[in-house]
C-alpha cells in the first residue's frame, strides 16, 4: 500500500493518541509510547496531558516515588520517562548509544557508563532539587535484562509506524536495524510517496486521511516528531527551522490540523507568547483558545 504524507500524518497521530484523548493511566500510555521524552521536566507532563482525557500530574509524581516510573538516559542518549520494567530492557539495548556519546567526551561521564536513575524530587510535578543519581538496578530492585529486539521493533511500530530502519535509528540511536526488520516475517510492507519501503505490524491500522486532527500544545521536545528520519510527517522543513535554535528548540510546540504550526512559552504560570507560523481559521482559533485554557488548568495545579 502506498501511503502519502497525510495518511502517514493521521496514522501517526492515531497511534500516538493525539487524534482522540484516551482513558488510560499515565504509566500505560508511557509504556505504549515506549517512553516519553523528558529532557525538560515539564515535557512528559504536557505529553500525557495532550493524550489523556483526565490527567492528574501528581500520579506521575507518585509513580516516580514508588519507583514504577523512572527517569534515565535511554533513546538517543537523552533523558526519558519510562516504566521500570522497560527501563531495564531499553537501557541495556541503548548502551552502545551511550558508549558512542562517551567517546565524544574527553573525560569519562558516569551517567553514560552506568544505568543511573534521576531520583525524586527531580522530575516530580512542581518539584525542585539538585540531580541525585542511583543505579537503576538498585532503585527498582531488579537486574538489567537482555532485550528482545524484534519485540522492541514491534512496539515502536505500534506507536510510531509504519517506519523504516532509518526511522528506528532516529528514534533510538541504535544502528544496524535493517537486517532485523528484513528478517521479521510477521511484518507487512508499505511504501511512502517516494516508493521507500515502510514496515508495519500486521494489525497496524492505517487512519483515514480525512479524519480531523485537533489542536494540541506539546513540549519543546516530544517523540511524536523526534522519532522519524524525515520529520515531514508532522512538519515542513521551513517550520522546523523556525523551531530550531543553535542550542535546541526555541519554544514549546503548537500543532494545528496535525502539523507544527507555532510555538508557545510560559510566563507567570500561564501560556504566553504564542507565535503562529500561519493564520488560523475561526474554528482553529477557537480550538487553540480551548486548548490554551486546558493547559492553563494543568499549570495552575
Amino acid at each position: 500500500m502506498r501511503l502519502d504524507r497525510r495518511l502517514l500524518n493521521r496514522t501517526l497521530l492515531r497511534r500516538q493518541h493525539l487524534l482522540d484523548r484516551v482513558d488510560l493511566d499515565p504509566r500505560a500510555v508511557t509504556a505504549h509510547l515506549v517512553g516519553l521524552q523528558a529532557q525538560e521536566t515539564l515535557s512528559p507532563y504536557l505529553s500525557l496531558h495532550a493524550r489523556l482525557r483526565a490527567f492528574d500530574p501528581h500520579d506521575v509524581t507518585r509513580a516516580l516515588e514508588q519507583r514504577t516510573l523512572v527517569r534515565l538516559l535511554t533513546m538517543r542518549g537523552t533523558i526519558h520517562l519510562l516504566p521500570a520494567e522497560d527501563a531495564l530492557v531499553l537501557r541495556r539495548w541503548t548502551q552502545p548509544v551511550m558508549d558512542r556519546v562517551q567517546r565524544n567526551h574527553a573525560d569519562p561521564v558516569p551517567q553514560f557508563q552506568r544505568a543511573l536513575v534521576q531520583t525524586p524530587p527531580r522530575g516530580t510535578w512542581n518539584g525542585s532539587g539538585r540531580v541525585v543519581y542511583e543505579p537503576l538496578e538498585d532503585w527498582v530492585g531488579a537486574p538489567l535484562r537482555e532485550p528482545d529486539v524484534p519485540e522492541i521493533v514491534r512496539r515502536y511500530l505500534r506507536a510510531f509506524g509504519p517506519g523504516s530502519a532509518a526511522d528506528l535509528t532516529t528514534w533510538s540511536g541504535v544502528t544496524r536495524l535493517g537486517p532485523v526488520l528484513a528478517a521479521m516475517d510477521d511484518l507487512v510492507r508499505h511504501e511512502d510517496g517516494d516508493g521507500k519501503v515502510l514496515y508495519d505490524v500486521s494489525d497496524g491500522v492505517i487512519e483515514d486521511a480525512d479524519v480531523p486532527a485537533p489542536v494540541r500544545l506539546l513540549g519543546t521536545y516530544d517523540n511524536v516528531w523526534l522519532s522519524h528520519a524525515g520529520r515531514d510527517r508532522v512538519t515542513t522543513a521551513e517550520d522546523r527551522r523556525r523551531w530550531m535554535g543553535p542550542n535546541g528548540g526555541l519554544g514549546m510546540t503548537i500543532f494545528v490540523d496535525g502539523w507544527l504550526a507555532g510555538l508557545w512559552r510560559i510566563a507567570d504560570g500561564r501560556v504566553d507568547g504564542v507565535q503562529l507560523f500561519r493564520g488560523l481559521s475561526a474554528a482553529e482559533r477557537g480550538e487553540l483558545d480551548e486548548e490554551v485554557e486546558r493547559v492553563n488548568g494543568l499549570l495552575a495545579l
